[in-house]
């Protein structure tokens, strides 16, 4: 009987450490994607006012056009 309660107890601290962990995660995962956004708009930014962002797709079309023709 009084292992059957320490087992019940030990379950149910370890359901509710798990259960505020929970919420953790996903405001972690909220976290990564923010920073890899905001690396992104910050890179994006820099190509466009530095007009490399035209030349490099410029130079995707024309790579792809040219492996196109040769095939």
């Amino acid at each position: 009987m009084l292992l059957s309660w320490y087992v019940r107890a030990r379950y149910v601290r370890a359901r509710r450490r798990i259960s505020e962990e929970a919420g953790q995660t996903t405001a972690e995962y909220a976290l990564v994607i923010l920073a890899a956004a905001a690396v992104a708009v910050v890179l994006i930014a820099w190509a466009h006012s530095s007009g490399k962002l035209p030349d490099f797709f410029d130079q995707v079309i024309d790579n792809v056009m040219g492996n196109a023709s040769a095939a």
